[in-house]
């Protein structure tokens, strides 16, 4: 295909040197001359191993040109790649100012376009941002419509630097936010030729998974750091500490947890994560990211608190008591809080869970929910359906099929998930909300 690259910093240099290498008829725009000048001279204008070849390669081959005048080549091309960049600026805010004013100058491009033209943002934006700001602008520059007269896509980039080369074409992950199918397919046909598949899906979705991952990764480099520190005062090596972590991927290096649902409890992690903040305090050390967890697991707690009270009703059900599924274990459950804090505010609360039976409780466990919910046995009922008789309000926190055949029968005003996993016949109910998705 005719592609033009937009940008050429290392994603764009990067992309506009492999998208050629695949067969691609490719021409890099720029602003910055020196840029232009040393790719057209057939070298790499930013430091990456194997680009400078790939970019010789193809300005021999003729598949690679350059140019500084973006209307030389919009107007007649199949596919546009943005990877102009979007700064931050001294507030945090993003600035927006590069990648609007390319999209105005493609709207004014695509006014003479003689072909279907696939606009592909690959600049890191907040989600919203392409549908939001960046679409209107070309729909107004370009008279045309979105989707109709040319294609608008978000893919985000996953390239590191250093090995971006090695990335583009073995990706670990290939997504393409797009509206309609034969947007889709050109920018898959793009893409052509490397085996990992490409994931369809919302454009604000796509533009959000570039900054989850980036969190996450910030994240990690933080909490491997926390650990090193506290474990560094108590005189252990936190290196082999975290070596033997990682050899754990059952939950430590795993899709385990990674999915949004409620608030975590149990007997162990609020346990452990106070006295890790205990120990932390005793030795001087600042763990602030692993010390916020608590109050962040209370935020999520307390907004599903919110959703029912700002509701107005005053009989709800909850649907699941136990910290999590196949268990008995109410200690520090986030239902057993969250049913505590609804009947402080006066809400008729019945409750349900297929494993909880008050009589078996025993121990630590039975003080437990007998020091938060002393009425348990009265407001416990036998079966989902009894739960739900008169409430019209539900907020569900298992997936066992009792509940969910009792959700489709009963049909309550408001059905709030906080299990995440409940199938496509309650979230087609017309109260059903997620809690986070």
């Amino acid at each position: 295909m005719e592609v033009v690259v937009v940008g050429l910093g290392y994603v764009g240099a990067v992309t506009a040197a492999c998208l050629a290498d695949r067969g691609h008829s490719v021409t890099g725009v720029d602003v910055d001359p020196l840029k232009v000048e040393e790719m057209d001279r057939g070298r790499s204008p930013v430091v990456e191993p194997g680009l400078a070849d790939l970019i010789s390669a193809g300005r021999s081959s003729g598949r690679l040109s350059v140019t500084r005048n973006i209307d030389d080549v919009a107007s007649r091309c199949d596919v546009i790649v943005v990877c102009v960049g979007t700064p931050d600026r001294s507030d945090g805010t993003v600035d927006f100012s590069h990648i609007e004013h390319v999209s105005v100058e493609i709207g004014r491009a695509l006014r003479t376009a003689d072909r279907f033209t696939v606009i592909v943002f690959r600049s890191t934006v907040p989600p919203g941002t392409v549908n939001g700001r960046l679409r209107p602008l070309v729909e107004e520059a370009s008279t045309r419509r979105a989707g109709v007269d040319f294609g608008i896509a978000m893919a985000p980039e996953f390239l590191r630097e250093g090995s971006g080369v090695h990335d583009f074409f073995e990706p670990a992950l290939t997504v393409i936010g797009v509206s309609d199918e034969r947007t889709f397919g050109t920018v898959e046909h793009l893409f052509g030729g490397i085996e990992q598949p490409a994931h369809p899906l919302p454009v604000e979705a796509a533009e959000a998974l570039k900054y989850a991952c980036n969190a996450y990764h910030a994240l990690k480099v933080t909490f491997a750091n926390e650990i090193g520190r506290l474990l560094q005062a108590r005189g252990v090596d936190s290196r082999e500490v975290m070596r033997l972590f990682c050899l754990e991927d059952r939950l430590n290096i795993s899709p385990a947890y990674l999915r949004p649902g409620f608030a975590f409890g149990g007997s162990c992690l609020p346990k452990d994560l106070a006295a890790l903040a205990h120990v932390a305090r005793v030795d001087n050390v600042e763990i602030p990211v692993i010390a916020s967890i608590m109050r962040s697991n209370e935020t999520h707690l307390r907004l599903a608190a919110r959703r029912v009270l700002d509701s107005g009703v005053r009989e709800a059900a909850l649907l699941g008591l136990s910290f999590k599924a196949e268990t008995d274990d109410l200690r520090h459950s986030p239902f057993v809080e969250l049913a505590e804090v609804l009947l402080g505010k006066g809400i008729r609360l019945r409750i349900f869970d297929p494993i909880v039976n008050p009589a078996r409780l025993i121990g630590a466990n039975r003080r437990y929910v007998e020091s938060r919910l002393p009425h348990l046995k009265e407001i416990l009922a036998s079966t989902a359906m009894e739960a739900l008789e008169e409430a019209r309000f539900a907020v569900v926190g298992t997936a066992d099929a009792q509940s969910i055949e009792a959700l489709l029968a009963a049909r309550p005003d408001h059905v709030l998930d906080v299990h995440g996993g409940l199938g496509d016949e309650v979230e087609a109910l017309p109260g059903y909300e997620g809690l986070a998705w």
